[in-house]
């Protein structure tokens, strides 16, 4: 495969750091025009230019010459509200393919194990059982309890061959930036080959284990329906996502009508699932009706736990990336590694991290005061 054009790596490079080409020749010293010119194809790049944009953003030279990604972005899947600006998704389309060459390239060179997964064919929506049942086969393929609470799903995706990416949008100056209104993003190349979850960290953990629920829902349930329309996807996700956190054998036993908020808090510190999901799932397996899941959220809002729940659920750092790095470049392989995979090094620390992302580092929101509740860390019972 040859290497992209370097006009198509400099407009990869800007998406990335969020520059316009007015910004970038600001900080590099390279006109405008010139890199105008190089992006369009109208005019070749210089290795002396090129290296001065290189120094200035803090990028190895090497990225001008890498070979693309074989992620094709129009199959991604994002998890995103309504905030989320097209600049904003297209810079995370960039951050995320360049995330996914270097992970397929640790696993090609270290020969890690690819994924398994279930898969749904065909072009018809998913119904309730149908997604029930690629949830088990999910479990299974992870070699997971069929009917108990995950206790660390990030660590049974790597297992299962899935890379996990925590990712920031950095800039010239290596800073982080958090993205407004992206939860995740991930692909899976198909049968014997590489997938990557990639999901933008936040202050709950329950947020972060939906998050990667929902984007194994994409995999298993989109990689071979790519037809399937946005909205349709997303809901299909959700409520796949739901059913693997909480199988519907156990939600059925445990959830009815009866339950109050206190009681959904408690699930939650068992589960690693928010109550607002877990109210949706108990009215998805039918344990509550129409007015007992509209009173419910009426008492979440009145409470403020719409944006503030109790109970605090730990975060999962993942570890595979950083394992398969470390192998092939030391105990200190950020800058080999950065020049070697031609990628930005805050970009490589993000997606390997040594411990813990960086978000997983600032405290959890602190439980809201309610009778009979304690916060919790996450945890098997």
């Amino acid at each position: 495969m040859l290497a992209e054009a370097p006009g198509e790596r400099l407009k990869t490079l800007r998406d990335i750091l969020g520059l316009t080409q007015a910004q970038l020749a600001e900080v590099s010293g390279v006109t405008q025009p010139w890199i105008s010119d190089v992006e369009t194809g109208s005019r070749d790049a210089t290795d002396d230019k090129l290296t001065q944009i290189a120094a200035a953003t803090g990028t190895p030279f090497t990225f001008f010459r890498v070979q693309p990604t074989s992620v094709p972005l129009d199959s991604l899947r994002f998890r995103k509200n309504s905030r989320a600006r097209k600049t904003m998704t297209r810079r995370v389309h960039a951050v995320y393919g360049e995330s996914f060459r270097v992970a397929e390239t640790l696993f090609d060179a270290e020969r890690y194990p690819t994924p398994s997964l279930p898969f749904a064919a065909g072009d018809d929506d998913l119904d309730d059982k149908q997604i029930e049942q690629l949830a088990a086969e999910t479990r299974e393929s992870l070699r997971l309890a069929p009917t108990a609470p995950i206790p660390h799903l990030t660590r049974a995706l790597e297992r299962a061959g899935i890379a996990v990416a925590p990712l920031v949008l950095p800039d010239v100056e290596g800073e982080e930036n958090i993205p407004v209104g992206h939860f995740g993003v991930s692909h899976w190349a198909g049968i014997g080959a590489a997938a990557l979850v990639g999901y933008f960290p936040g202050q709950q953990g329950d947020r972060d284990r939906f998050t990667l629920a929902h984007e194994v829902g994409h995999l298993v349930l989109h990689t071979f329906r790519p037809r399937t329309q946005q909205a349709v996807a997303e809901d299909e996700a959700n409520r796949f996502a739901t059913a693997l956190l909480v199988p519907v054998e156990r939600a059925t036993v445990m959830m009815s009508e009866a339950l109050t908020l206190s009681d959904y808090a408690r699930l939650k510190a068992t589960w690693g699932v928010s109550i607002q999901a877990l109210i949706m799932r108990a009215h998805t397996v039918g344990a509550i009706g129409d007015t007992r899941k509209n009173s419910l959220y009426v008492q979440l809002s009145a409470k403020g736990w719409r944006k503030q729940e109790p109970v605090t659920v730990g975060h999962e750092a993942p570890k595979l990336l950083w394992t398969l790095l470390s192998r092939r470049y030391g105990p200190r392989p950020y800058l080999p590694g950065s020049e070697d995979l031609a990628i930005h090094p805050t970009l490589l620390r993000s997606i390997a991290p040594t411990e813990t992302p960086a978000a997983a580092a600032r405290p959890a929101p602190a439980a809201i005061a309610e009778p009979a509740l304690k916060v919790y860390n996450f945890r098997r019972r």
